[in-house]
């Protein structure tokens, strides 16, 4: 399918698809089913009709609020709508269409769920990572992109990695990146999970840097780690192959 026809449907997807994952980022953390009982205004308890559900046409035409009570609504529904679109057709752009689309866009959705969530609740919910991974690994076998074997181990890599730090930091990270780690191994293959871990630590020491410089975080205080790494998994899936050839290329010369 050519692409200005991809893309637009697409974009129309992620807009629902975000639509869903903010349900799963509101009621996971909780334990809730995300199927029963439909969206409700969390102040009122009024259930939410359907043309005031429409991903961010409703938020626009509502103004931010509830209809009901006047409840403001987060900008956080909207953004993670948007964001799932726009990423989707950028999946379109950079990896074509196929099997592998699907299993980009199924990565994606992923990470945006698990970003939200661990920076809410500082929690990556196994819910979620651990079907990740064998949801990973069947798509990329059946894609042949990147392929059972390199799934597999790309799956122990990136895994292992994080537990090796685990240890090493007695506990400095918790087993929430692990099994993150392992999902996006699941995905993209060992070689690219190494490039997303440089990418998360990379990006993580830059904020991190930041804070400490505008006294917004101490030394002491957590930060999650989970969005770093699903940052540098979704900068792997795009351009992870070009990014580690140029690498390799500038250290051998």
């Amino acid at each position: 399918m050519p692409f200005p026809v991809l893309a637009p449907l697409l974009f129309v997807l992620g807009l629902c698809v975000g639509s869903f994952l903010n349900v799963v980022i509101a009621r996971v953390p909780q334990g809730r089913s995300v199927v029963r009982p439909g969206s409700a205004c969390p102040r009122c308890g009024k259930p939410i009709a359907w043309f005031d559900n429409i991903p961010l046409l409703s938020y626009a035409v509502l103004r931010a609020r509830c209809r009901h009570c006047g409840e403001p609504i987060s900008l956080r529904y909207p953004l993670v709508e948007l964001v799932t679109g726009l990423l989707f057709v950028l999946a379109a752009w950079e990896l074509g269409s196929g099997l592998h689309l699907v299993a980009g866009l199924t990565l994606i959705a992923g990470l945006i769920a698990i970003t939200a969530i661990d920076l809410d609740c500082q929690l990556i919910p196994d819910v979620i990572s651990l079907p990740g991974i064998v949801l990973g690994f069947i798509l990329s076998a059946i894609a042949g992109r990147p392929g059972w074997l390199e799934s597999l181990i790309g799956i122990l890599v990136g895994g292992g990695l994080f537990f090796v730090i685990i240890v090493a930091s007695r506990g400095g990270m918790g087993g929430g990146d692990m099994k993150l780690g392992a999902m996006i191994g699941a995905f993209l293959g060992w070689k690219l999970v190494l490039v997303a871990a440089l990418l998360a630590v990379l990006s993580g020491g830059i904020v991190a840097v930041i804070l400490l410089s505008l006294r917004s975080k101490g030394r002491k205080d957590a930060v999650p780690f989970g969005p770093y790494l699903a940052l540098g998994g979704a900068v792997s899936l795009f351009w992870g192959v070009p990014l580690l050839e140029w690498y390799l290329g500038v250290f051998s010369g």
